[in-house]
């Protein structure tokens, strides 16, 4: 990056008041903030399908796995799971 895309970068980042936090940690603190405000318990990142399936029962919805490695959904009441392969990637909320 040139000298003068850095002074930009820094500049923005200054102005926004972001220092050194960058999008993808500000998106996760937003993430987790919705899923404590909304009292539901999901699926931790990491998870097996099993260890899911065991703690929070069966599904309303299982999608197949698509692509390679597969990405699976599995949609219970208040929040839906993704899989790659056969860990959890991510959990949402339903609002």
């Amino acid at each position: 990056m040139s000298a003068r895309g850095l002074f930009f970068t820094a500049a923005v980042t200054a102005g926004l008041g972001l220092g050194g936090i960058t999008a993808s940690h500000a998106d996760t603190l937003v993430i987790d903030a919705v899923r404590q405000s909304a009292g539901v318990e999901c699926p931790a990142k990491g998870q097996s399908m099993a260890d899911v399936e065991a703690r929070f029962g069966t599904q309303n919805s299982k999608e197949p796995g698509i692509g390679q490695p597969p990405i699976t959904r599995w949609v219970y009441a208040g929040f839906t799971v993704y899989f790659e392969g056969d860990t959890v990637l991510h959990a949402v909320v339903h609002r």
